[in-house]
C-alpha cells in the first residue's frame, strides 16, 4: 500500500519498514519486494549487495521474480562478479517456472551462446514458451528467426505473422520490421501507405530507425507526398538519438536549405557528427566545408584529414580528393594533415 500510494500517503520508507517485518518472517514476497526498493534506492540507501541478499532468499523459496532479477544481476556484473553461468541457472530456474521474460532471455542466451552451446532450436523452445504467453519480444524474436532461417525454414509469410502480432501489442521493433515487409512486398502484397502507417507508429514511440525512414519517405515522395519539412523533422528526431543516415541528410538540408533555413554551421554539425561515427559521405563533405570554410574556419589541413579519413572508408571520391589536393599543399602541410588523420583514425577505432 505504502509503496504505490493505495488509499495511504505514497512513501516508500514506511513500505520498506513493512516489507522488511515480513521479509524477516521469511514471506517470499516481502523479500522480493525490498530487493526492488534496495537495488532502486527506494527508500533505503541503494545496495546492490543487500538487494541481493533479499532476492536470494526470497529465490531460494520459488520466487519466479527474484530468480530473474538474480539472473539480471550476474548478466550485468551487479552485486556479484559478472557469470553467464550463474545468470543461466537462475533464468532457467525463472523460465520453468512460467516467467516470461526470463524464457525470452534465455532464449536469447542460446542465440548467442552465452554461457552455453548456440543453439537455434532451444532459442526457438524458449522464444515459443514466451510468445505462447502473448509476450511481444518473443513474438518479435520468432519474427526474426523465420525472416533469416535461423532455425527454421526461412518464410517471410510466418516472419509477418509473428511480427503482426507483436506489433499489434505496440512493440516499435515490430512494427518497423512489418513496415519494412510491407515496403518491400515480402509475405505481404506491397503496400507503401501501410508501411508508412507502421513506420509513424513506431516512430511515434521514439523508434530512431522507423523516424530515419518516414523521414526518407516524406523526402522522397514515396507513399506519402513529398514534404521536406515533415522529412526534416523525422530526420532531426533521429539524428539527436545518434542515427547516422539522419545526421548526413539533415545536414544536406541546413546545407541545401531544404525543409529548414540554410545553415552551413548546423549542416557541418551534423556531418561532423555522423562522420565522428563512420560515415563515409559526411567524412567526404566535411572535407569539402573546410576547404571552402564553409560553416567552419577554412583549413586545408583539415580537409585533407577527412579525405583520408574517408578514402580509407571505401570512398572513391575522396580518394580522387586527396590526390589532388596533396599537390597544392606544403610538404609541411601534407604532413599536418596526415597526422590529424591519424589522430581522428585513432579515435574512430575506439
Amino acid at each position: 500500500m505504502y509503496e504505490e500510494g493505495n488509499g495511504v500517503l505514497q512513501s516508500y520508507k514506511k513500505a520498506a519498514k513493512w516489507y522488511r517485518l515480513s521479509a524477516e518472517q521469511g514471506i517470499s514476497e516481502a523479500q522480493y519486494n525490498l530487493g526492488v526498493l534496495y537495488y532502486e534506492g527506494n527508500g533505503v540507501l541503494q545496495s546492490y549487495e543487500k538487494a541481493a541478499k533479499w532476492y536470494l532468499l526470497a529465490a531460494k523459496q520459488g520466487n519466479a521474480d527474484a530468480q530473474f532479477n538474480l539472473g539480471t544481476m550476474y548478466k550485468n556484473g551487479n552485486g556479484f562478479p559478472q557469470s553467464y553461468k550463474e545468470t543461466l541457472e537462475w533464468y532457467r530456474l525463472a523460465a520453468e517456472q512460467g516467467h516470461n521474460r526470463a524464457q525470452v532471455n534465455l532464449g536469447y542466451m542460446y542465440s548467442k551462446g552465452q554461457g552455453v552451446p548456440q543453439s537455434h532450436k532451444e532459442e526457438l523452445k524458449w522464444y515459443q514458451l514466451a510468445a505462447n504467453q502473448g509476450d511481444s519480444t518473443a513474438q518479435f524474436n520468432i519474427g526474426k528467426m523465420y525472416s533469416k532461417g535461423n532455425g527454421v525454414i526461412q518464410s517471410y509469410d510466418k516472419a509477418v505473422d509473428w511480427y503482426r502480432l507483436a506489433a499489434e501489442q505496440g512493440l516499435p521493433e515490430a512494427q518497423f520490421n512489418l513496415a519494412h515487409a510491407y515496403l518491400e512486398g515480402q509475405g505481404v502484397p506491397q503496400d507503401d501507405k501501410k508501411a508508412l502507417k507502421l513506420f509513424r507508429l513506431a516512430a511515434e514511440q521514439g523508434y530512431a530507425s522507423a523516424q530515419y525512414n518516414l523521414g526518407f519517405i516524406y523526402d522522397g515522395g514515396r507513399g506519402a507526398p513529398r514534404n521536406v519539412k515533415e522529412a526534416a523533422k523525422w530526420f532531426q528526431l533521429a539524428a539527436e538519438q545518434g542515427n547516422t543516415e539522419s545526421q548526413f541528410n539533415l545536414g544536406n538540408m541546413h546545407f541545401k536549405g531544404e525543409g529548414v533555413l540554410q545553415d552551413y554551421k548546423e549542416a557541418f554539425k551534423w556531418y561532423r557528427l555522423a562522420a565522428e561515427q563512420g560515415y563515409a559521405d559526411a567524412q567526404l563533405n566535411l572535407g569539402f566545408m573546410y576547404i571552402k570554410g564553409l560553416g567552419v574556419v577554412q583549413s586545408y589541413e583539415s580537409a585533407y584529414a577527412w579525405w583520408v579519413v574517408a578514402s580509407k572508408n571505401g570512398n572513391k571520391v575522396a580518394r580522387e580528393n586527396v590526390g589532388k589536393i596533396s599537390k597544392d599543399l606544403t610538404p609541411s602541410q601534407v604532413e599536418k594533415g596526415k597526422q590529424l588523420a591519424k589522430t581522428i583514425l585513432a579515435q574512430l577505432n575506439k
